[in-house]
């Protein structure tokens, strides 16, 4: 906790001065990225926990490999006792099918058909996320805006953390977004469309984003991309019924670090306050979408952030897919967020003492949650004081 503290307070650093200058030169940039692909290397190394999701990715491709619904099958069932190896025996949640959604599955049994292997798989999301620097580059060169800003990406400490180090599936449904927004920044209509729908299908979060994407594609793009989604459930069909596994369970039972969820869910049920969750993201889109037509790739963050604030279960890795979308100052809030979220991992530290795991300490999110109310009324208080002040001196 103390290094990351430190680390946090060296990307602060380092934003203020990316955000200062509207330009750096080449060399700069290219020495940003090694040094980020250095840092994925050091985590790449370490071996995750044995509770990780990652041990799950590995336990769902192989199942489907085996010819097994990862829908369906419990890991902790005695009669598939045999299909686990040592790397996915121990998985966490053995008692609940898995709750990923197709798009996920089908990524699972593409690695693991190459090799089944924790390490292999973490060594894939590290290049999707040299993947989204990339992509990043091209999508700030069309933007206009310079390409060090980047770094503002790749120097995000919860990407060595939870891309290298634990290895989160975040960061292929990421990739797939940001390869989508910069398609539409293109005009590639129907790339973006089929992009956006893969994205979805790797996790649910970013289909509120959809209204940010009216008239900007056509509808025959947006049906495609539809009907693709649709084809990724058929292989997983139970009598024809729509998979979830437990994705059910996940929104009844699972709580972390969802202050905003634990006040609603005492006056309403959790399905209701999930279904605000998604309302929330989706009242987002759509103001930002009648405010400019105009758009920059940074609205994308704030739909996204409006609904995982509101979201039963916040961990960090679930910011991965507002990273990309933070190379501008208009998103200052959400980086800070990035970074009070890691006051969180002491959770990880408190699990491993006490021998199970707890609730999140009050202080936690008054740190991680209060300093971003802070900032925003510091912010607010400022633009409602400088046109008194534009306006005073205009007087005088």
């Amino acid at each position: 906790m103390v290094w990351l503290t430190l680390g946090c307070i060296a990307y602060f650093l380092a934003i203020r001065e990316l955000f200062a200058a509207p330009i750096f030169p080449r060399r700069v940039v290219v020495v940003g990225l090694v040094l980020a692909t250095m840092w994925q290397v050091a985590f790449l190394r370490l071996p995750p926990g044995v509770d990780d999701d990652v041990h799950r990715y590995v336990w769902d491709g192989r199942l489907q490999r085996l010819g097994f619904n990862p829908y369906i099958v419990v890991p902790s069932d005695p009669a598939v006792r045999s299909l686990h190896t040592s790397e996915t025996r121990d998985l966490n949640n053995p008692d609940l099918p898995s709750p990923y959604p197709p798009g996920a599955q089908f990524f699972f049994r593409a690695f693991t058909a190459v090799r089944e292997s924790v390490i292999a798989l973490k060594l894939v999301l590290v290049i999707c996320d040299l993947g989204i620097s990339l992509v990043l580059l091209d999508l700030l060169r069309t933007s206009g805006r310079g390409a060090h800003l980047v770094l503002a990406y790749a120097w995000n400490p919860l990407l060595a953390i939870e891309v290298a180090g634990s290895g989160h599936i975040d960061i292929v449904g990421a990739l797939l977004l940001v390869i989508s927004v910069a398609a539409l920044l293109r005009r590639w209509r129907a790339v973006s469309a089929l992009m956006f729908g893969l994205a979805v299908a790797v996790k649910f979060l970013p289909i509120v984003l959809v209204p940010l994407y009216w008239k900007r594609v056509r509808i025959r793009d947006a049906v495609f991309a539809a009907a693709v989604v649709a084809l990724l459930y058929v292989p997983f069909l139970d009598h024809g019924r729509v998979p979830i596994g437990s994705l059910g369970t996940y929104v009844q039972t699972f709580r972390f670090n969802g202050p905003v969820f634990a006040a609603l869910d005492r006056v309403a049920g959790p399905q209701l306050v999930v279904a605000v969750a998604v309302l929330v993201g989706f009242a987002t889109s759509i103001w930002l979408r009648r405010a400019d037509d105009q758009w920059s790739p940074d609205v994308f963050a704030w739909p996204m952030a409006a609904s995982l604030l509101c979201a039963p279960v916040v961990f960090p890795w679930y910011l991965l897919w507002l990273l990309p979308f933070l190379t501008s100052a208009s998103t200052r809030l959400i980086i800070l967020w990035t970074v009070t979220i890691t006051t969180t991992y002491i959770m990880w530290h408190l699990s491993a003492v006490r021998g199970a795991w707890g609730a999140l300490p009050g202080w936690v999110m008054l740190l991680e949650y209060g300093s971003v109310a802070t900032a925003a009324a510091i912010i607010a208080v400022r633009r409602i004081g400088r046109p008194i002040a534009l306006q005073s001196s205009a007087d005088r």
